[in-house]
């Protein structure tokens, strides 16, 4: 299956512009939590760009939602792609009002006011068939900036392999060279973009992949070293916790 151009492209350079929400501008899970609509209310109020999960639900609806488990989020037990979408969109997030959001209900409030990243989050290959064409077609006629990552191998390959018309990208960490060979045999594909863990910065292979080109973030920053340290070795940051607009607090 290839998708067609539905006129977005991979140009990655606008991921730099502003910093980028993580899970939404929630407050670490106090009133306002991650992946709720709530979340990215305040996101969009404030004008940062937004960073989200996808996970299937059982019948192949892509939900926003992080974990695996639905246990630290909900307070009930059992997997996320267990239940259904109409299941998952009854669920409390946190004891609130915000239920689990769908991809469908998030790019509706969003509406292409901010941009977005957003996250595949994989488990196999086998259990993954369809995933990657499932949001693209979710995405067909959103007009908004989109960005796509995963940490998932299988899934940077599949966009890649169907054309998404979106900015790719891999989301990463480790400071060792196996694993920086392992990243590094993921941009062989063509990758726009890489979000990286900012503990592990500096190193050798973000370094030498700015150097080509390619578009840098990081994970997850929550104080303001490590915001130091994303402008001093990358481009942007994903961010939880504190308001950019302001110091972090530490």
């Amino acid at each position: 299956m290839t998708i067609q151009n539905s006129g977005q492209n991979s140009d990655a350079s606008w991921i730099k512009d502003v910093p980028v929400a993580h899970r939404g501008f929630h407050d670490m899970n106090n009133k306002v939590w991650e992946n709720t609509l709530s979340a990215f209310s305040r996101a969009v109020e404030a004008g940062f760009a937004i960073e989200c999960d996808l996970q299937l639900s059982a019948d192949s609806i892509p939900m926003v939602f992080h974990d695996d488990k639905l246990d630290r989020v909900c307070g009930i037990h059992g997997d996320v792609r267990e239940r259904t979408a109409a299941e998952l969109g009854m669920l409390s997030v946190g004891g609130t009002a915000d239920k689990i959001p769908s991809l469908k209900q998030m790019l509706a409030l969003v509406a292409g006011r901010v941009p977005l990243v957003i996250e595949l989050k994989g488990r196999t290959a086998e259990e993954d068939d369809g995933f990657v064409e499932i949001v693209l077609e979710e995405l067909e006629a959103y007009k908004g900036k989109v960005a796509l990552m995963s940490f998932d191998h299988h899934l940077v390959r599949d966009l890649k392999k169907v054309g998404a018309p979106y900015p790719i990208g891999l989301t990463a960490e480790g400071n060792t060279p196996e694993e920086f060979f392992k990243h590094d045999e993921m941009t062989q594909l063509g990758l726009d973009f890489v979000s990286y863990n900012c503990a592990h910065l500096p190193n050798s292979f973000v370094a030498a992949q700015r150097q080509q080109g390619l578009v840098m973030i990081t994970w997850t920053v929550r104080d303001e070293k490590a915001r130091e340290t994303t402008y001093k070795y990358a481009d942007q940051m994903t961010f939880e916790g504190f308001d950019p607009r302001t110091s972090p607090t530490a």
